[in-house]
């Protein structure tokens, strides 16, 4: 998350930086409790599609923090959709 806000740097002042982690942190840990496990890859790239979009969010005005993090959850699970194999025919 952090490498992901230094690309914005002066955006965000200090108490909405430690807002946009914290719901970081907790949409990974909602993950993580989940049971689901990624490689390493998948795990920086679901990282960084819940990063992403907290800082997109955030940049439009968000900065509560259960609406960040449910966002960057639900943004995680529409990417998965669109990235899911097609179903085989029938």
């Amino acid at each position: 998350m952090r490498n992901f806000l230094a690309e914005h740097s002066g955006a965000f002042d200090p108490d909405e930086v430690h807002i946009l982690i914290a719901a970081f942190d907790k949409a990974w840990e909602t993950i993580q409790a989940s049971g689901v496990v990624y490689a390493q890859a998948k795990a920086e790239a679901v990282r960084a599609i819940l990063a992403k979009h907290i800082i997109e969010a955030a940049k439009q005005g968000e900065r509560d923090y259960a609406r960040l993090r449910d966002g960057a959850l639900l943004a995680l699970a529409q990417s998965n959709l669109r990235n899911s194999p097609p179903p085989p025919p029938r």
